[in-house]
């Protein structure tokens, strides 16, 4: 995901991205626990993608203070 793209987003839209992002690292993380995932790094690309969506939401809030 691209900050472009989240930029355009409104917060309302951004948390709901979010939260669906935390659930597929919490499966992400249970699935670990199990050896089921072949791709390691996909865990490191969805904490990329909370923090992106996180700082997005914060600078809206930034500018609109």
């Amino acid at each position: 995901m691209e900050t472009k793209e989240l930029k355009k987003k409104s917060i309302e839209e951004l948390n709901e991205i979010l939260n669906g992002k935390r659930g597929e690292l919490g499966k992400f993380r249970f699935d670990m626990g199990f050896g089921k995932n072949k791709n390691i790094k996909l865990g490191s690309s969805l904490r990329k993608d909370i923090a992106r969506i996180l700082t997005a939401i914060n600078q809206i809030k930034n500018e609109r203070n």
